[in-house]
């Protein structure tokens, strides 16, 4: 994997963790959605920053090893990739710059591959 490659993912994985957080939320946390604005509101009405969102992910993995990290590794992940291609899809339809649409369309395919690993590794691994 060359460096611009590592840090595209990097940056998608940190962005995508909260838009799909913030869009989806997850079981053992407060459910969230965005608003029109792009802000994040939790169940509550109150306002939910990133900061915030990357804390709860982190906190759902702490105590884990095993197969109890693994699985929750992957449902989390799975969310992360599946707000990062919610994401792409929108830059991909509506960006000004070709450059933009382009990793847009990378990212996508990159990331539905991935989840469909995650996937299978679950079907396989968590029956």
């Amino acid at each position: 994997m060359n460096t611009k490659t590592l840090l595209i993912a990097l940056g998608t994985l940190v962005v995508g963790f909260g838009i799909g957080y913030g869009v989806w939320g997850h079981a053992a946390m407060p459910a969230r959605h965005m608003m029109p604005d792009g802000s994040m509101m939790d169940a509550n009405g109150g306002t939910v920053d990133m900061s915030s969102m990357m804390h709860d992910m982190n906190a759902a993995l702490e105590g884990k090893n095993g197969d109890a990290f693994d699985r929750e590794f992957l449902a989390q992940m799975i969310v992360h990739h599946e707000g990062a291609v919610a994401m792409a899809e929108l830059s991909a339809a509506q960006a000004k710059h070709q450059e933009i649409k382009d990793l847009s369309n990378g990212i996508i395919a990159a990331q539905q591959k991935e989840i469909a690993m995650m996937k299978a590794w679950q079907s396989a691994w968590y029956k």
